[in-house]
């Protein structure tokens, strides 16, 4: 096969939000932030910003080259896993390669498959009913984040819609085992709570079950018993049984705690299986009964990332997370005994991809750096491990891919941060440039799997770094919690320690290498304070749906949204004045680097107004900056064409800035 590799250098060809200027290694002196906000704005979404402005800022045409070899990469695809049947004749999935996310279905392992929706509209599937004769599905419009709920048959045909409203979003909760009802929750009474429903198939019938204020999700169900959790915040869940006959809601656990809970009943009446982390630094699995847990999982020094219980508590399978790389480990749900899962090709990850309602089914899901993913079914019933689908590479050979090496990085304090390294092969001697990329979140973390988007930074011939700093999850609580609110300050050095440590540790004759900076969400929230706050750090940086203000951030983004948030950055009213030295506007005067901002117009997380007020407040001060705003999408690009332009742009971006 061909190796895929960008040889010619990409150019900005149409892109004329070039900017230039170089910048010094000198660090940033500490932040006297103003009173205020730079700027203000007013609510997010398209109706928050002209037509005219949108079409000002929209995303200029890739050099074709550029776009045909972004193209290429985009092929390449893993083979997910999808919800199986009860029998295990037949598998739905979602998948991305009409250019958006479709429903398709397949009537055996590695048979034809056969493509359910259609649409510019992402659609993804949720469950399929107990009978397996329909499915559940999702469907958002334009990166809005308003899902709308639909079911349809799974031989095919026309979608019915459940709920689907404007402004609204509407979820699925899970189907009764008679196939009867479907659950769902929506917030369309408040936007800033959701309430629960349930529809009734056959007469196509909507009935409000439960509608106290909060954030309320169904955690699990069974027989007429619903396992409610409420979101408090980032760190505090709260645990309710509610009964569907007597309406009467019971609380269980979370209570006047802050504790990141998961639940779902456990096999016996009256137990739950929990995943906490209140009693060490790792999350581990319990058993609960009446307040009184015993510990099901081992004492590690590891995380349990995530678990599942099937829906007749037959098995419960959990993976954990050991710096990074993903471990399967699946327990008896009545003994809690390890139970022996099939001999596997080797891989860096293996984790849970699924289970069959009945517990018969196991998807296993494998990859590794140079491993395309791939899902297994495993039969507890006749011990067999079958592939449904295969990954696709075409024209790429994916052994050629780097390596993600796990390194550290020294902050100020003593601390070794994580990172994971990608290096171009030729890069062993020579100097090459940096692109280190922030992950979002912050709650979530950087991992050393499959990425056709790091390997493209690669092929470009950057050394591609992402580092987990503190606030990332799969650490340990105490990792986890280091930036939260005001305490943010006390951490938020690593972004600058990354690239001080980088000029130095990949230096080659005493030539340091030019370091750019980039990530989305939280990573562009992190790119800005890079460039702003740390200035000099980093020689260029591209932020994608960023933040540039917490106050102006969290006064609009999604009234669902507000209080979650709150409660990892700061409260607008309380922590005001932190949030205010911790935003990158405040220090828009500082930054001489060239910097790139992108966002979707239709994101409701971070206002599209956030963009708008970093790239006005550098404008205003006559700094160089660029802004390319995609109309038709949210958080992040969701179309193909969009991805294409994305990733191009910041490709270029830096091969303009960094060479």
């Amino acid at each position: 096969m061909t190796t895929y590799r960008f040889t010619p250098r990409l150019a900005l060809a149409t892109l004329t939000l070039v900017l230039s200027a170089t910048v010094s290694g000198a660090q940033a002196p500490a932040p006297q932030p103003d009173a205020r906000p730079a700027g203000s704005y007013s609510g997010l979404g398209a109706e928050s910003v002209t037509p005219e402005i949108i079409a000002r800022f929209a995303p200029p045409a890739l050099d074709s080259q550029v776009s045909r070899r972004i193209q290429s990469m985009l092929d390449v695809r893993g083979a997910g896993g999808g919800l199986i049947t009860s029998s295990g004749d037949r598998m739905v999935f979602t998948w991305r390669v009409t250019g958006n996310s479709q429903v398709w279905r397949m009537d055996g392992p590695m048979r034809y498959p056969i493509q359910l929706t259609g649409g510019e509209d992402d659609t993804f599937v949720r469950a399929i009913s107990p009978d397996d004769e329909w499915m559940v599905v999702n469907r958002d419009v334009n990166g809005q984040e308003n899902p709308g709920l639909y079911w349809m048959d799974l031989e095919g045909g026309p979608l019915v819609e459940i709920q689907h409203k404007k402004k609204v979003q509407t979820a699925l909760a899970f189907i009764s085992d008679d196939s009867r009802w479907i659950y769902f929750t929506a917030n369309d009474i408040d936007p800033a709570s959701y309430a629960i429903y349930r529809y009734e198939k056959p007469t196509q019938k909507r009935e409000l079950l439960f509608s106290q204020p909060g954030v309320w999700r169904v955690a699990d169900h069974r027989t007429d018993e619903l396992l409610l959790v409420k979101l408090l915040g980032s760190d505090q869940f709260e645990y309710h049984s509610y009964n569907l006959v007597t309406r009467k809601l019971t609380p269980l656990l979370g209570q006047g705690e802050k504790v990141r809970y998961s639940a779902s009943f456990g096999r016996e009446p009256g137990t739950l299986i929990l995943q906490h982390d209140k009693r060490g630094d790792f999350y581990r699995l319990y058993e609960w009964q009446a307040g009184r847990e015993t510990p099901i999982s081992p004492q590690v020094a590891h995380e349990v990332d995530s678990f599942s219980i099937d829906d007749t508590r037959t098995r419960i399978a959990y993976t954990t997370n050991e710096d990074g790389y993903s471990r399967l480990h699946v327990l008896d749900a009545k003994t809690y005994q390890e139970l022996p899962l099939p001999a596997l090709p080797d891989a860096e990850n293996v984790f849970a991809a699924g289970m069959s309602r009945d517990g018969r089914f196991l998807g296993i899901g494998i990859d590794g750096a140079a491993l395309p993913p791939n899902v297994a079914f495993y039969d507890w019933n006749t011990q067999q491990l079958v592939r449904w689908r295969a990954a696709s590479t075409p024209e790429i050979d994916t052994e050629a891919f780097a390596k993600a090496s796990l390194e550290t990085y020294p902050a100020r304090d003593g601390t070794k941060i994580p990172m994971f390294v990608r290096r171009p092969k030729g890069c062993a001697d020579a100097l090459c440039p940096v692109v280190v990329e922030f992950h979002g979140g912050p709650e979530a973390q950087s991992q050393p799997g499959f990425s056709p988007y790091a390997q493209m930074f690669v092929d470009a011939g950057f050394i591609f770094i992402q580092p987990n700093v503190r606030g990332s999850s799969g650490y340990g609580k105490k990792w986890l919690d280091a930036d939260n609110g005001p305490k943010r300050l006390n951490v938020i050095t690593d972004i600058e320690d990354c690239g001080t440590y980088v000029r130095k540790a990949f230096a080659k004759d005493g030539k340091a290498p030019k370091v750019g900076v980039t990530g989305g969400s939280y990573g562009g929230y992190a790119t800005l304070l890079a460039m702003t706050y740390f200035a000099g750090t980093y020689d260029a940086g591209v932020s994608q749906v960023g933040i540039a203000n917490l106050v102006t951030f969290l006064e609009n983004t999604a009234p669902y949204r507000r209080a979650l948030r709150a409660s990892e950055y700061g409260d607008p009213a309380k922590d005001r004045a932190a949030l205010l030295k911790l935003s990158p506007t405040t220090y828009v005067d500082r930054l001489k680097a060239p910097l790139l901002v992108m966002q979707g117009v239709n994101d409701p997380r971070v206002p599209v107004g956030e963009a708008l007020l970093i790239h006005e407040a550098l404008t205003d001060r006559g700094i160089p900056s660029g802004l390319i705003l995609f109309g038709d999408e949210g958080h992040g690009a969701s179309k193909r064409s969009n991805q294409v332009l994305s990733i191009g742009h910041t490709i270029a971006f830096f091969e303009k800035q960094l060479r």
